[in-house]
Formats: structure tokens, C-alpha cells, sequence
């Protein structure tokens, strides 16, 4: 009895100080998928035609890539997200494809 007041007392403190959020109710399999979805977006848009596009080669992209790989996919997601809005895009709702563009 007194283990299952603990728990959810600390359950109840967790959630009073905003320590669980929307992303960790969602399953790892979907945290990993919207990483994998951002970073492509980025590569597929983010980079330019010109000769010094970062594209692939932009520090933050490739710190989101290692949080991602190392399964930290909120820090990755939240990256990614921050980089495209800096880059004057809006980040894409999740979901499987990318859509093509229209070249």
C-alpha cells in the first residue's frame, strides 16, 4: 500500500512540474521515425543550390543525427525543429513521406 502512494505521489510531482511531456507518451518506434522524417525533410529542402549550402555538412543537423542514433529523440526532434524554423521553413506534420517537390 504505503509503495503504490509513492509512486503515485512521485507520478503526480512528475507531472505537476511538466517532467512528462507529449513526446514521452509517444512509443520510441515514433520518436525515431519523426527524427528520421526532420533530418530527411532538411536534407530533401534545407540546403541550397549554391556551392556554400551547408546542407549535409550543418553542425546542428548532424548533432540532431547523433541524438537520434544514440536514441535521445526528443533532443533530436526538438533540433531539427528549431533548425528548419531558422532556416524560415515550417517542420512538416508527422507522418511517412516527405512530399515531392514540384521539379
Amino acid at each position: 500500500m504505503y509503495g503504490k502512494v509513492v509512486a503515485g505521489l512521485a507520478f503526480a510531482f512528475a507531472l505537476e512540474a511538466g517532467m512528462l511531456s507529449a513526446a514521452q507518451a509517444q512509443t520510441a518506434a515514433e520518436l525515431q521515425a519523426r527524427c528520421s522524417q526532420l533530418i530527411a525533410y532538411y536534407d530533401r529542402f534545407g540546403m541550397g543550390r549554391s556551392t556554400d549550402s551547408d546542407g549535409r555538412r550543418n553542425h546542428t543537423r548532424i548533432a540532431a543525427a547523433i541524438d537520434c542514433a544514440n536514441g535521445l529523440y526528443a533532443e533530436g526532434i526538438q533540433t531539427m525543429e528549431d533548425l528548419l524554423r531558422r532556416k524560415k521553413f515550417t517542420p512538416p506534420p508527422p507522418g511517412p513521406n516527405v512530399p515531392e517537390d514540384d521539379d
